[in-house]
């Protein structure tokens, strides 16, 4: 055995001395991931890790410690300045220092954080989920929605005792245009693990009533630290595919989320989110008041022209009337000489066809046409004989031809057999 052999302590003890004298060893600050935070009794315990960037394989890991001491101040900046607490899963840059104890072995104390190095990562992975969001071709989805003419069916996501809630309900139904809303609230956890399932859930069952014009998640002030759940991707993709427009009022005017770049409408807060849609609404009823006042002004001038026509026509009614009578009569009176020349023309024609007709008649029935076929007439003494008894031996006959006269004297007559 070796006389140059010492006790375990002292072994340790020589550990800790080379620690605690170890300039590398103090104050030096360290990128990792956190993981298992969690706080007692003051005190905030974790776990540093230290992953591969191609692979993901965990390369080192060790457990650290925030004393109450600087907890809650350093907490409390890193909260301010991120949004979000010291928590799990996110990517840290902290200042470490490593001691021993013979007890207990090494540890790890942080005692301070630089948050500027988390905003940038947060910031890095909020990006990217939008860089994810325009690849899908969904980013701008419902930011291009086009709203209803009034949006007056409005779907509120909040929880009903929120103080937001409240808000927005008293502007929205005390809007001095007096413009009547119906709202419908969706119940939903607005901190914590389960805000996004929770708003998912409400989203759907505001898809599957579908009479809502518009959604409105909002929530009121407190702290930026609650943000965090809502950079969140099924969320944010649930809002951009959303069939109906989106108007998020969360946070503060500073405070940004994931939501902010896909809803269609972001407001700073709840108060703000009724007032936007009171001037949606608003601009319709001044659209409204617009075209009515079009159409009044439209017809009280046709009116007042027609009144005008109506008093011309009523002033020139006598003569008019008057004027009308004359051409009738004139137009019946020249209707009456047509009539008559046209009558009288009518019974010309007809007689002079008629005593054509009856002169052509008597001239064929004359005693000169009768002449002319051949025929004679005997007279005595101015007297037509017809038959022998009318005369006797010794009369002077007279026979009148076509042409010429013959005189004769009888000599003797033979009467004929029948």
């Amino acid at each position: 055995m070796s006389e140059n052999a010492i006790s375990l302590l002292e072994f340790q003890q020589r550990i800790c001395s080379v620690v605690t004298n170890c300039a590398a060893l103090r104050e030096v600050w360290v990128t990792a991931e956190t993981s298992d935070v969690r706080t007692s009794g003051g005190h905030c315990y974790l776990e540093l890790i230290d992953k591969d960037p191609e692979s993901g394989a965990i390369r080192a890991r060790a457990r650290a410690t925030i004393w109450a001491s600087i907890y809650n101040r350093i907490n409390a900046q890193f909260a301010a300045a991120t949004g979000s607490p010291l928590r799990s899963d996110i990517k840290v840059m902290v200042k470490l220092t490593a001691t021993y104890h013979p007890s207990y072995g090494m540890s790890l104390s942080i005692t301070d954080l630089d948050p500027t190095f988390t905003l940038g990562d947060l910031l890095r992975r909020r990006m990217e989920m939008v860089a994810r969001l325009q690849r899908e071709g969904i980013l701008e989805l419902n930011r291009n929605l086009q709203w209803a003419v009034a949006p007056l069916r409005v779907a509120v996501i909040s929880a009903p005792n929120a103080a937001g809630y409240g808000d927005f309900i008293n502007q929205l139904y005390g809007n001095s245009r007096r413009l009547r809303f119906s709202t419908k609230l969706y119940h939903a956890v607005l901190q914590g693990d389960q805000t996004a399932p929770s708003i998912i859930a409400a989203l759907r069952a505001i898809a599957a009533d579908g009479d809502a014009h518009c959604v409105v998640i909002i929530r009121g002030g407190g702290a930026t630290s609650d943000l965090a759940a809502y950079d969140n991707y099924d969320l944010a993709a649930e809002i951009a595919r959303f069939p109906i427009p989106v108007v998020i009022g969360i946070g503060h005017q500073r405070d940004v989320t994931l939501l902010d770049y896909v809803a269609n409408t972001r407001v700073k807060t709840p108060t703000a989110a009724a007032e936007y849609i009171i001037s949606l609404a608003g601009r319709a009823l001044d659209r409204l008041q617009v075209l009515a006042q079009q159409v009044l002004d439209l017809a009280s001038g046709q009116i007042a022209n027609a009144r005008t026509r109506l008093a011309t026509i009523a002033g020139q009614l006598p003569t008019l009337a008057q004027a009308a009578v004359e051409r009738q009569r004139m137009r019946v009176g020249q209707q009456l000489v047509d009539t008559i020349v046209t009558a009288t023309a009518t019974i010309t024609a007809r007689q002079r066809d008629r005593l054509t007709a009856l002169s052509e008649l008597l001239d064929t029935l004359s005693p000169e046409a009768t002449l002319r076929r051949g025929f004679s007439i005997t007279r005595i003494n101015g007297h037509a004989v017809t038959t022998g008894d009318q005369a006797a031996a010794g009369d002077v006959l007279e026979t009148t031809l076509a042409s010429g006269i013959i005189t004769s004297t009888i000599t003797s007559i033979q009467s004929s057999d029948k």
